[in-house]
């Protein structure tokens, strides 16, 4: 069967589909890992919903949506959350539609922040003697590298991902609120720890953006269905160049 989008998962973990379609979607997780593994991120989000829906419904008046999307908080801040997105949206879909873009585009915004902020909150723990002690085992990178490709639906290679002055270290998996994230961390002979990170994405692609966190600098790029960043205490330029030689390389 053809992939199955992610309505169709929620349909299925909610009941509301045939049982014929049940089935052949039975069978599809069954054989195919990264359907299994988005199913389980998917059931983790047991929420409510009826019930936002039902009590939203009943606070459709414009002016009161209006005040609740004034007190969205900048996308830079915590407190915007998927719970509270998903009830807003469905009043907002009673009152004929007019701020769900709007309240769609500050929530994914705000989820594109915060998975670079917890990586950045990660790296900002790492010293030189965190990765020294690692040996330089090609084998056991390319067995790493299988792992965070089962995982992301990738094709990564560790000629491909070899960097000027920065020894590849490790490949794993990190998890937050079951999503996965792909850490692939170097040593930089001059700058120390330097992490290529990658996480899915549903924002289509988007070109290479600078910023800075925990007086670390950070690269970040969207390709088609995965978001991308590289990091560490290289000068922005620096990191842009090891970029640009990345995208040249990575095949997805």
């Amino acid at each position: 069967m053809n992939t199955p989008s992610d309505e169709q998962l929620v349909a299925y973990l909610d009941r509301e589909i045939d049982p014929e379609q049940r089935a052949r979607l039975d069978s599809a997780i069954s054989e195919d890992p990264l359907l299994s593994l988005r199913v389980q991120w998917l059931s983790r989000s047991n929420l409510p919903y009826k019930d936002a829906y039902d009590e939203l419904a009943q606070q459709a008046p414009l002016d009161r949506l209006q005040a609740r999307l004034d007190a969205i908080p900048s996308p830079e801040r915590p407190g915007l959350s998927r719970r509270w997105f998903i009830g807003a949206a469905a009043a907002t879909l009673v009152a004929g539609g007019v701020l769900a873009d709007r309240l769609f585009l500050g929530w994914q915004t705000q989820q594109s922040h915060n998975w670079r902020g917890l990586v950045s909150d990660y790296m900002a723990l790492y010293v030189p003697q965190t990765l020294e002690h690692l040996p330089a085992d090609e084998a056991a990178q390319r067995a790493q590298l299988h792992t965070v490709d089962a995982r992301l639906g990738l094709n990564l290679s560790v000629a491909a991902l070899k960097l000027p002055g920065a020894e590849f270290k490790r490949a794993q998996i990190l998890e937050y609120d079951g999503v996965p994230i792909a850490q692939i961390v170097y040593l930089d002979a001059r700058h120390g720890p330097l992490a290529l990170c990658v996480t899915r994405s549903n924002s289509g692609s988007q070109p290479l953006a600078h910023e800075r966190r925990h007086d670390m600098n950070v690269v970040y790029w969207t390709e088609r269905e995965h978001a991308w960043m590289l990091i560490g205490h290289d000068s922005p330029a620096g990191l842009a160049d090891k970029t640009n030689l990345l995208r040249s390389r990575l095949t997805v």
